[in-house]
């Protein structure tokens, strides 16, 4: 008996409209979160210290509930996410009527960590699980599409910003969240009758087996952790370094725009590589060019130069997003699918951002903008080094 898929077209429209609801979403926040903190009068090492809580909260719960959804493969991973993002919503609202002080809105961000961080390998896992069916998904143009309106959400929003205040903006979130949470609703749902068989006795595995199964696996997601680690404090406090060389919201606002919209390209460059080099080199030309976005960013001597070396996003981050789910898809077991995905996103985007956050907002304020690149530029070196540890390793 054949398995029905919805249509091609149907999957990858829908997908797309999921990509460019989140990442506009996760823009108007991550952007300008240490603007909004700032504006509330915290410090930079106190808006470090929240950014880190999130992403700490992030790893906490992305392990359980990936493994909770590979235990019960038989309830939409849609309906798990779009559970999330309804509370996420409400403790939005929170946070916008109410104004806390620093452990009210720790409790805040430790929240918004587990509810929409969370949707970041969920998210994957949902195309995933057709790519591993045989389904050819173009995850990539969805993926890069979605950093568009990354880009075109930081640029409007820092408009906004400009004429509304930074306040303004979380109503923006919250109304990006509703159009989110819409978006999954609609998206398919993944057939019942085209769940991979479990071989008889074979349960998922705990993340301590997964990684001690894999040697070069685990490396990488070492070299991850520090490659993340030097380029996300460059995003979390991007308005530290406009107003540095002189720029002001407005500028913030493009600033974030040319880094998003240069991983448009991404799409269109991944497939070629990928075939090229595989998952594993992808990620591994990726890891390099995320060392080398600190190095740039400190010898830039003026807004101009700011603004000049943003493409580099293209090869960095904007190639690390498609080349890590293929890269983990293809290094776990077919019963640990949803929890690969997150240990991939604990590794990076969890642990590697919050502990590269919580250091940078200090360095900020001991030494300067300058201080933090410097340190940045130091995490991604160890990253390559693991990088070639991890290729070693798997020769």
């Amino acid at each position: 008996m054949s398995t029905a898929f919805p249509s091609l077209r149907r999957l990858n429209i829908s997908y797309t409209l999921v990509h460019v609801a989140y990442w506009a979403m996760f823009a108007v926040f991550t952007g300008y979160q240490t603007s909004l903190l700032l504006g509330r009068g915290f410090t930079s090492g106190e808006a470090g210290i929240f950014a880190s809580i999130r992403c700490f909260a992030g790893i906490l719960a992305q392990p359980l509930l990936g493994g909770w959804a590979d235990r019960h493969p038989e309830v939409p991973i849609k309906w798990l996410l779009d559970g999330c993002l309804v509370l996420a919503l409400a403790v939005n609202g929170v946070f916008y009527a109410a104004r806390p002080g620093f452990w009210g809105t720790a409790v805040i961000f430790l929240a918004l960590g587990v509810l929409e961080l969370n949707a970041y390998p969920l998210l994957d896992s949902m195309a995933v699980q057709f790519i591993a069916a045989g389904v050819n998904m173009s995850y990539s143009l969805s993926r890069g599409l979605g950093s568009l309106a990354y880009a075109l959400a930081c640029v409007i929003c820092g408009q906004q910003a400009v004429r509304f205040g930074t306040e303004s903006l979380l109503l923006t979130h919250m109304v990006l969240l509703v159009l989110m949470i819409a978006a999954v609703a609609l998206y398919p749902t993944f057939p019942r009758e085209a769940l991979p068989p479990r071989v008889r006795g074979e349960q998922p595995h705990s993340i301590l087996y997964i990684l001690r199964s894999s040697r070069p696996f685990t490396l990488m997601l070492v070299s991850l952790f520090f490659a993340l680690a030097a380029i996300m404090p460059i995003v979390s406090f991007m308005v530290n370094i406009v107003t540095d060389r002189g720029g002001d919201q407005g500028h913030l606002g493009l600033a974030l725009f040319l880094m998003g919209a240069s991983e448009l390209p991404a799409a269109l460059l991944f497939t070629p590589l990928f075939h090229r080099f595989g998952a594993a080199g992808t990620l591994r030309m990726s890891i390099c060019f995320m060392a080398v976005k600190p190095l740039l960013f400190l010898l830039a001597p003026s807004l101009f130069w700011i603004l000049l070396v943003q493409p580099i996003q293209l090869l960095g981050y904007g190639l690390f997003t498609p080349a890590s789910v293929y890269y983990a898809n293809a290094n776990v077991s077919p019963v640990d699918q949803v929890k690969g995905q997150s240990i991939m996103m604990i590794a990076s985007n969890g642990l590697g951002a919050m502990f590269g956050n919580f250091l940078a907002g200090y360095a900020i304020d001991w030494g300067g903008v300058n201080a933090m690149l410097g340190m940045c530029l130091a995490f991604g070196v160890i990253g390559i080094l693991f990088m070639l540890a991890a290729g070693r390793s798997r020769r």
